[in-house]
């Protein structure tokens, strides 16, 4: 483990106040994906939708002041499970509007605008708002995005980690805690910087191309794929890999024959717990790509080049920068002999 890790480690088991460098002066103003949020003081109750908020709140070390979290992909990080076992999980996908209510919130911290959004899922901020609570959604779920579009979205502008390094140093102010936030930046800088620099000694040829499958209704339907502009984009982007999906839409569905044609050298499948369609799982995923006449002849299940990533490494998430560094790793197991 590095010193910076072991720092963040010791500052997520720590009350929050030990770690504060520069008070914030409330009350505080922040514009928050078009929408100006006024905060008086410092949460003490906070809900959050999403897994990005809540695993940002534990590294931030203000785990204490979580109340409810919901929306869940992958497990807890490893540093974070005894905290978060004490903490109240909601529901594993989306919470209903009465369940985060109530819990009596001041704040609710969100992963996806479409969830607490103009047409929430969960509902609207202004539902929110108008019972005095908060609304904060993760810049990185609508910087350089248009939820308008319907589904995910669709990115005006490629992602980057600096809507995600943002989001971090938002809520690290909100909760007065921006050492922890500094910190925490620090880190996820750090690792990003030597991902990419470790990307760099791989020597990849020139024109390989992957695509991204995170997961499908069932079977025979068209899977979800990442866009060439999200997170996926990024990493791919940074390794010099071609996305051989080409929307702008954070997760487009493409149909086989499609990829298939395209015949992408790697795909990286999406690892989760959540079981909400057929294909989420990675065993059915695999099972797919090994049995289904038009899939299997893709180079990368005959050449093995199937790499497995967690799910919410491939959101624009602070694991963002955990999956571009398993991706690194994976890349340096494997030969392309062209």
């Amino acid at each position: 483990m590095t010193l910076a890790r072991k720092v963040l480690a010791m500052l997520s088991l720590v009350p929050a106040s030990s770690a504060v460098a520069e008070a914030t002066h409330f009350p505080l103003t922040v514009m928050n994906c078009g929408r100006e949020i006024h905060v008086a003081s410092a949460p003490d109750r906070t809900v959050t939708v999403g897994q990005s908020a809540t695993e940002i709140l534990y590294a931030l070390g203000v785990a204490d002041r979580v109340v409810g979290t919901s929306v869940w992909f992958n497990p807890v990080l490893p540093q974070f499970r005894e905290r978060n076992a004490d903490i109240e999980r909601i529901a594993d996908n989306d919470p209903s509007f009465e369940g985060v209510v109530k819990r009596k919130p001041e704040l609710v911290a969100v992963q996806y605008e479409w969830h607490v959004g103009p047409t929430g899922s969960v509902a609207t901020r202004d539902q929110f708002h108008d019972l005095g609570i908060n609304t904060y959604i993760m810049p990185a779920d609508c910087d350089t995005k248009d939820n308008a579009t319907g589904g995910d979205g669709t990115r005006t502008a490629a992602f980057s980690t600096g809507s995600i390094y943002k989001g971090i140093h938002e809520l690290a102010t909100i909760f007065d805690v921006q050492q922890a936030g500094d910190t925490l930046v620090d880190d996820l800088e750090a690792r990003e910087k030597d991902a990419i620099s470790r990307a760099k000694d791989l020597a990849l040829p020139d024109d390989l191309s992957a695509v991204f499958w995170f997961s499908s209704p069932d079977g025979s339907a068209d899977p979800y794929v990442a866009g060439r502009l999200g997170a996926p984009g990024y990493m791919m982007d940074k390794l010099g890999i071609r996305n051989v999906i080409q929307s702008d839409e954070e997760w487009p569905t493409v149909g086989w024959e499609s990829i298939a044609r395209a015949d992408p050298d790697i795909i990286v499948v999406a690892r989760m717990d959540r079981r909400r369609y057929a294909a989420d799982s990675v065993e059915a995923k695999l099972d797919f790509l090994h049995n289904d006449p038009v899939a299997r002849e893709m180079s990368a299940v005959k050449n093995g080049h199937i790499i497995e990533m967690d799910a919410h490494a491939m959101s624009a998430t602070m694991r963002t920068i955990f999956g571009l560094e398993a991706l690194v790793d994976a890349l340096a197991t494997q030969p392309f002999d062209r």
